[in-house]
């Protein structure tokens, strides 16, 4: 269906019916190592090479707590508002699947690590929520089997099996898939910040599962769920929550049909758009849980969690409040230079530079985006050119007069980039673009200017007082951008009033 004639049913779904959502977050940590053993944590190496007796529960074998999972672990539910567990002990979920080399996984189940805590979004309209989680929990990923094109066999590789995961699990809390896709940018971003994940979902790193039912309004009690699995994109989380609202509504609507929906885990199909069922819904007692017999209890003392505490950086709703009030910029700027953290530490350490903070805003969420987008550089690399001194030497040369904006976006800016070892007036010079503010050398130019358009001239004294902009940007080409505006323009408006 058209994404015009999707819209249209949500919308007379919704009419009668609400949605229920939980999210399942799981986010592979940037350890250097395994959960439970020293293989190397390596997203790219050639399969099945990132693995050991250790990874594969060779008999005789044991596995280790990896102290920076659990610090990493904290730090996400710190950051969350969560309350730490003290006593950790670790479970065996056990299933049987081709890419789970020991036949079951390590996690934990009755004593998470971290539990309750919420995540805020705040939505277009400007509605801001806090969504409430149930649990963060450490545990193990699963190795990743391999469909090849044309290929009937399955290929597995295991160098995924055992990379550590923090599982961040909501409360059925959630009312759309707008909802859903806010929540799992905050989620992405909480993860940067705190550099224990890169939320790549493209490669895997940060992976969704969307449990959906859906319930007639005013209804309190949960219908049945379903799972859906299968999305590496924020959009496709909302397209596939979009499809199966719509298909359950449907059922429910259906005279034919009588009862629940059927549990089951489906997959999202990103071609089509559709869910299809996978497998059953597998409940908790498929899984058999019971302690790990190979791990001992693991205790977070009140000395390590305030240890972890005081190295958590600042965060993105921390620095946007601050932004907001002392720099004084809309939502809209603060939203753009808070989405990436590295952004974000440096604009702030401009802004102990230079006072005009509009413009240093102007410079990074436009003129320093657009060019690291149009010329695939990353913001560190464009920080480790142009620091945050020559950023705020910059700025000043324009609010001087100096340089003309245009010629500093545009030209200047570039060749910093190119050239870094001037100081912006120096390259500035060297390119002859510094203004002039004498009238002696700007008036010669306004004359030729007026001289070269009568007609124009003759329609402003007619009272087409806009032409002034026309007349303007043609001095300023002639000047080369060199021609000190406000000089330029009080020149043009003094000889059009001779020429009355």
């Amino acid at each position: 269906m058209t994404a015009q004639e999707l819209q249209e049913k949500l919308d007379k779904a919704l009419e009668k019916y609400e949605i229920v959502i939980g999210l399942e977050v799981h986010a592979q940590l940037l350890t250097q190592t395994k959960a439970y053993s020293s293989d190397p944590n390596e997203y790219g190496s050639l399969p099945n090479t990132n693995v050991s007796v250790i990874t594969l529960a060779h008999p005789g074998t044991l596995p280790k707590c990896n102290k920076k999972v659990l610090e990493y672990a904290i730090k996400m539910g710190v950051a969350c508002g969560c309350d730490i567990t003290e006593y950790n002990i670790f479970d065996r979920k056990n299933y049987f699947y081709p890419d789970l080399p020991k036949g079951y996984q390590i996690t934990q189940d009755k004593t998470p690590i971290c539990r309750g805590g919420f995540i805020p979004i705040t939505l277009p309209s400007g509605e801001e929520k806090s969504l409430e989680l149930t649990r963060i929990h450490m545990e193990e990923d699963a190795g990743k089997s391999m469909h090849l094109a044309a290929e009937v066999d399955t290929l597995v590789d295991l160098n995924r099996a055992g990379v550590p995961l923090i599982e961040i699990v909501s409360e059925p809390c959630l009312r759309s898939s707008e909802e859903a896709y806010y929540y799992l940018q905050e989620v992405r971003r909480l993860l940067r910040y705190l550099e224990i994940c890169d939320g790549n979902m493209e490669e895997g790193s940060m992976r969704c599962d969307a449990n959906i039912s859906v319930r007639l309004k005013g209804e309190e009690a949960y219908r049945t769920r379903v799972e859906v699995k299968n999305m590496n994109s924020f959009r496709n989380v909302q397209r596939a929550i979009d499809f199966e609202v719509i298909r359950q509504v449907e059922f429910y609507e259906d005279p034919a049909t009588t009862g629940e929906i059927y549990g089951e885990t489906r997959m999202f199909d990103a071609n089509t758009g559709n869910t299809y069922s996978l497998r059953a819904k597998e409940t908790l007692n498929d899984y058999r849980y019971f302690p790990e017999p190979d791990l001992q209890p693991l205790v977070v003392t009140e000395e390590y969690l305030q240890t972890v505490k005081a190295s958590l950086p600042a965060l993105p709703r921390e620095l946007k409040a601050r932004f907001m009030k002392d720099y004084e910029l809309s939502e809209y700027d603060t939203n753009i230079l808070i989405d990436d953290k590295e952004t974000a530490l440096y604009f702030d350490e401009l802004c102990q530079k230079t006072k005009n903070y509009k413009a240093a805003s102007n410079w990074i969420t436009n003129i320093v985006k657009s060019y690291l987008n149009e010329n695939k550089i990353s913001f560190s690399d464009f920080a480790s050119k142009i620091n945050t001194d020559k950023m705020a030497q910059l700025i000043e040369l324009v609010d001087s007069n100096k340089v003309s904006f245009a010629l500093a976006a545009q030209k200047l800016f570039p060749a910093l980039i190119e050239d870094t070892t001037k100081s912006p007036e120096e390259k500035a010079k060297e390119l002859d673009m510094i203004q002039s503010s004498d009238e002696d050398s700007i008036l010669p130019i306004v004359k030729e200017v007026l001289a070269q358009f009568p007609d124009k001239v003759a329609e402003y004294n007619g009272g087409k007082v806009g032409l002034l902009g026309m007349f303007m940007g043609q001095v300023m080409k002639k000047s080369k951008g060199k021609a000190d505006p406000k000089v330029a323009s009080a020149l043009i408006e003094q000889e059009l009033e001779k020429m009355k």
